[in-house]
């Protein structure tokens, strides 16, 4: 008989990729999977090889909507059949701590962020207090805990002295049998192609001053595709400094529609700003969606995200975020073609070794061990 394990999210489930990989490998360990999260107006349709379940709310933002999820989650909990409840960052995570303990079953926490300290937080101090004590409420209290990187395990290890597994979100290996050519995806021919993409395009992630730097390149075109809160600000730097015909913006995506644009790119950009502690110890899963396209990657200093791209020799740095800078950087990248395609030829070795085969061996101990 199959154990039954159900994960859970905030999201709509549509592009969290690390989320579907953890219910993946859950069904290699035997168990028979649900996957919990929300049904949004603008939500796809999914097909999935494990059971969905999305629920609609009456409130979609503020504390109205993380106290009726919780809400909602538990009771669902309660009065479902589970061996293991899987929770996906800190606002899932009352919910599950108590339908887990009230029903004696193991929970495993996945903290994706180093959530307390989000720019979101950081600029509403008392909302960020509450985070705080609903994280020190139960973090103590967990036995199996996960997240994204080296940093983030280290600043929970020395705030809750608790050892915490790390399983980076890296892609699975795929092969690009048939991926769409600029000409199918209505991408200009005759220029190079810079991209920002992801699910958290927000404030300080750098895309306001890659924007900006399209001033001052010529046969340069910036592709950014996703959702955050910064697409109204760069929407309106666009206008105001007419660069229309210099940026394309595409609103988020299935990921293997995502791939397709990514390879066809020249250059992908990852550089945040380390404005706060979670961007500081970022390990953005855009950084390794270039890898697995192909493309060398122009980043910030950000310290995970350097220590990546100097091991595997696979991009540039910038030295700071002035748009004259950034965009002096990437004339300069496109002009020395053979460094260029040395590094584009490293991101074929490095995605040999950064793949979800071998990150989830580790997710894969942690599930069977308990």
């Amino acid at each position: 008989m199959h154990k039954r394990a159900i994960v859970c999210v905030t999201n709509d489930l549509c592009t969290d990729q690390r989320v579907h990989k953890t219910c993946m490998a859950l069904g290699k360990c035997g168990y028979k999977v649900l996957e919990y999260g929300r049904l949004l107006n603008d939500s796809q349709p999914l097909e999935r090889p494990y059971t969905t379940h999305r629920t609609k709310h009456w409130f979609n933002k503020g504390a109205q909507f993380y106290a009726e999820y919780n809400i909602r989650l538990f009771f669902f909990l309660i009065f479902s059949k589970f061996d293991l409840v899987f929770a996906n960052d800190l606002d899932t995570l009352p919910a599950t701590f108590l339908a887990s303990k009230i029903k004696g079953k193991k929970i495993i926490y996945d903290t994706h962020e180093y959530f307390t300290e989000t720019p979101e937080l950081t600029s509403r101090p008392v909302i960020q207090r509450i985070w705080k004590w609903i994280e020190a409420l139960f973090f103590p209290k967990l036995k199996h805990i996960i997240t994204v990187n080296n940093s983030i395990a280290n600043l929970y290890k020395n705030a809750y002295n608790k050892d915490i597994s790390v399983i980076r979100n890296i892609p699975l290996t795929y092969e690009s049998k048939e991926i769409k050519s600029r000409t199918e995806l209505n991408l200009p021919l005759d220029k190079k192609i810079i991209i920002i993409q992801g699910t958290g395009i927000n404030i300080d992630r750098g895309a306001e001053e890659a924007c900006l730097a399209l001033q001052h390149l010529d046969n340069v075109t910036l592709l950014i595709i996703g959702s955050g809160d910064v697409f109204p600000v760069l929407k309106k730097i666009v206008e105001d400094n007419h660069l229309d015909k210099k940026v394309i913006f595409k609103s988020k995506m299935p990921f293997h529609e995502l791939r397709a644009y990514t390879m066809n790119a020249d250059l992908g950009l990852a550089i945040d700003k380390g404005t706060n502690l979670n961007y500081m110890f970022s390990l953005p899963n855009k950084l390794f969606d270039y890898i697995h396209a192909g493309i060398p990657v122009l980043s910030s200093e950000l310290t995970e995200i350097k220590n990546v791209v100097e091991k595997y020799q696979i991009g540039y740095f910038i030295q700071n975020h002035n748009p004259d800078h950034i965009a002096q950087t990437i004339k300069n990248i496109f002009l020395d073609q053979e460094t260029y395609n040395r590094k584009k030829i490293n991101t074929l070795t490095a995605k040999k070794i950064l793949c979800w085969e071998e990150e989830e061996k580790i997710l894969i101990n942690i599930i069977n061990t308990i």
